[in-house]
């Protein structure tokens, strides 16, 4: 039987220590080194690379999300799992994002590392329920109304700025751009490039076109 090879990354030591006494006296393990930083396990990588990766977010120099995304790109069949404390969403997100292929706390203990290692490794995905629900906190409300447009609204309004959807409503009011400088109070020309950062995003040519891709998305 094949060992599953590992690298582990983490800043401190005795967490190190910890994860060389949980993998030394398992026959289905081969811990192949521990580093302090990201650089030097993917120098080591260069000349083995391991099945799995577990490292840490916060690190001293490169971080652990910087870490997977060149782990993920230079050696896609590895399997990168975070090990982590941090509960922070976006950190969640993006790990997730740059290719981990689980988000694991550290002070889980219900939590059985080698477990999740054998289900990441036959292509499953893991995080514990924690990290799931912070994870999807994060998804947008969709418009269940209608399928053909579940994020469209969302994402609309997303790409624009709260001038640029001010604008947008006075532009749908059919105002034109020195009545819209007028009520913004700025430049005719001020108004006028704002209309056109409008007209790119929303990936229209005039201002019909902008104002029924806005009311059809229901940005007001």
């Amino acid at each position: 039987m094949n060992l599953i090879s590992l690298y582990v990354i983490d800043e401190y030591l005795l967490t190190r220590i910890a994860h060389k006494k949980y993998f030394s006296n398992d026959s289905e393990f081969e811990l192949l080194g521990d580093f302090s930083t990201a650089e030097e396990c993917l120098i080591n990588m260069e000349k083995r690379p391991s099945d799995i990766v577990i490292t840490d977010i916060e690190l001293p120099e490169m971080n652990g999300i910087e870490a997977t995304k060149l782990i993920k790109e230079k050696f896609p069949k590895t399997k990168v799992i975070i090990n982590t404390s941090h509960r922070n969403e976006q950190r969640i997100l993006a790990s997730l994002a740059v290719g981990a292929s689980g988000y694991v706390l550290k002070n889980d203990r219900s939590a059985d590392l080698k477990k999740i290692i054998k289900m990441v490794m036959h292509g499953e995905f893991w995080m514990d329920l924690e990290v799931a629900h912070l994870a999807f906190s994060t998804i947008p409300t969709p418009n269940i109304k209608d399928l053909e447009n579940l994020y469209e609204n969302k994402k609309l309004k997303n790409m624009l700025t709260k001038r640029e959807l001010e604008v947008l409503k006075l532009l749908i009011d059919g105002k034109t751009n020195s009545q819209i400088a007028s009520e913004i109070i700025v430049s005719t020309n001020t108004a006028k490039a704002h209309v056109g950062s409008i007209f790119a995003k929303l990936a229209v040519t005039d201002r019909v076109q902008a104002a029924v891709k806005a009311v059809r998305a229901k940005l007001f």
